[in-house]
């Protein structure tokens, strides 16, 4: 797979202040990438940047090969954008709105009708073709919306928010469009604060804080990056009393919970293990040896938000 978006140093400055500090991020042609970060980070900032509505202080970006500052009609004709904001016009029908954007893009009267039916078809709004847009739902506006940004046949999207004020069903709907469209061969870029969609989708994923790049790679990948200490957890049979005693004694174990404090089952122990896989074996082996009768013994693997929180610093605004 080839490189599609190359970002190089980019930064933009109003004033005094810094809304973009020299990012570098490279996304390759069919990837799904996940930009994610507190309000303020730079994400909006970034996308703007890549879809030629504002121009960068610093750095260079480039869409299949084309500069967003030298190439910005290439680069448009790469791209479909859907902002956090989109405005629908309320008094046309379905079908009326997407030809207009469709002429916009030049493509013939004699194409459009079928193209048409074709776009409503892949966002499931078919049975709409013939309805005023106002009588449409918000996640059937944010699916026309998203119809509207594949009319001219983008090879990248950049969609900023798209499941923003969904309800759990739209949002449902509204990830399995990216599905069909990363299948399709379209390359997506797009922001989100609902973390655990974007877990489930993206093949890769960007942390944004203060205009800064803080993590980046898939979710194991970050999660190693991060990672000061792993949790276990110890189910066991009998006194828990024994097992903690041993631990403490260990190099590698930091704080350990009782199951009776963090309202677990009582015989359970749980601890912070700084130490890697081989050694963490070995302090297995060396329980079981000491008689020690462990029903369960397990990492806790953590989430997008665990990985978010820690490289944020915890900073949500």
């Amino acid at each position: 797979m080839s490189a599609i978006i190359e970002i190089s140093g980019l930064t933009k400055q109003y004033g005094s202040f810094t809304a973009l500090d020299h990012l570098d991020l490279t996304i390759e042609e069919g990837a799904v990438f996940g930009f994610i970060g507190p309000n303020g980070a730079g994400k909006t900032t970034t996308m703007r940047i890549l879809t030629t509505l504002l121009k960068p202080s610093e750095g260079e970006a480039k869409i299949g090969g084309y500069s967003v500052m030298t190439h910005p009609n290439e680069v448009r004709r790469m791209i479909g954008y859907m902002p956090d904001f989109f405005g629908v016009y309320d008094d046309m029908k379905v079908w009326e709105y997407l030809d207009f954007f469709a002429a916009c893009y030049d493509i013939p009267e004699t194409v459009r009708k079928g193209m048409i039916g074709d776009l409503l078809d892949l966002v499931d709004l078919g049975s709409k073709h013939d309805e005023m847009v106002e009588s449409l739902s918000r996640g059937m506006k944010q699916r026309l919306c998203l119809a509207r940004t594949l009319a001219h046949d983008p090879k990248v999207l950049i969609l900023d928010e798209p499941a923003s004020g969904l309800d759990p069903r739209a949002r449902i709907e509204m990830r399995e469009l990216l599905r069909e469209l990363q299948n399709m061969g379209k390359t997506i870029f797009f922001s989100s604060h609902i973390l655990s969609e974007v877990a489930d989708i993206c093949t890769d994923i960007g942390i944004m804080e203060a205009g800064k790049l803080v993590a980046y790679g898939d979710i194991e990948q970050m999660r190693q990056q991060l990672q000061v200490s792993r949790l276990i957890q110890v189910r066991m049979l009998g006194d828990t009393v024994p097992l903690k005693d041993l631990l403490m004694t260990h190099e590698k174990v930091d704080a350990i919970t009782d199951g009776r404090e963090i309202e677990l089952t009582p015989d359970i122990v749980r601890f912070d293990f700084t130490g890697d896989d081989e050694e963490l074996s070995q302090l297995l082996l060396s329980l079981i040896e000491k008689k020690i009768q462990i029903i369960s013994f397990s990492e806790e693997v953590g989430d997008l938000e665990d990985v978010f929180m820690q490289a944020t610093q915890g900073v949500i605004n």
